[in-house]
């Protein structure tokens, strides 16, 4: 719990100490996020992922926090607005990732070849579509734990509230 305060400036999240009640399972979601923040995807990557699982899974609390993370790294405010919009982000490679969690997710893994091809051909390699399902297993379990607890947003994210949009 320390390390995690320390991530958000002193301040331990709602979501994380309703998390807690399980000690396994923020054990595995702090474990799983750690194994997913050394992977060979760049950090903005790996934010777009996030913000695609959390949005396509209407995890509100989720947006808002990774919606701060990408104002962290600097991210544009285009892609920012595109993300929580659920609608194609301006850069090609990273809309080629969003394309390829929403076909992993599709299709519970079954990625048809022209997807594979799509992802791969905007830069990506094999083994990042591996780290991909790595990424939406951790935050798949994330927005799911935050949804049934019912996480309330932290006043520091209030800022980056965000409602998901009826389909």
């Amino acid at each position: 719990m320390a390390a995690t305060a320390k991530k958000f400036g002193g301040h331990v999240p709602a979501a994380v100490a309703r998390l807690a009640t399980s000690p396994e399972l923020l054990n595995g979601f702090l474990k799983l996020n750690a194994i997913f923040e050394s992977t060979t995807l760049p950090a903005l990557d790996r934010e777009v992922l996030i913000m695609t699982v959390a949005a396509r899974n209407g995890c509100h609390l989720c947006v808002a926090m990774h919606t701060a993370s990408l104002h962290g790294l600097s991210a544009s405010p285009e892609l920012v607005t595109a993300l929580r919009a659920e609608s194609a982000l301006p850069a090609p490679h990273l809309e080629a990732l969003r394309g390829f969690v929403h076909a992993v997710m599709d299709t519970t893994g079954e990625v048809p070849p022209e997807a594979l091809d799509a992802f791969t051909g905007a830069g990506y390699t094999p083994r990042n579509a591996l780290e991909v399902v790595l990424g939406i297993g951790t935050y798949t379990l994330s927005t799911f734990a935050n949804r049934l607890t019912g996480a309330p947003l932290d006043d520091v994210f209030a800022g980056h509230a965000w409602h998901a949009t009826a389909v």
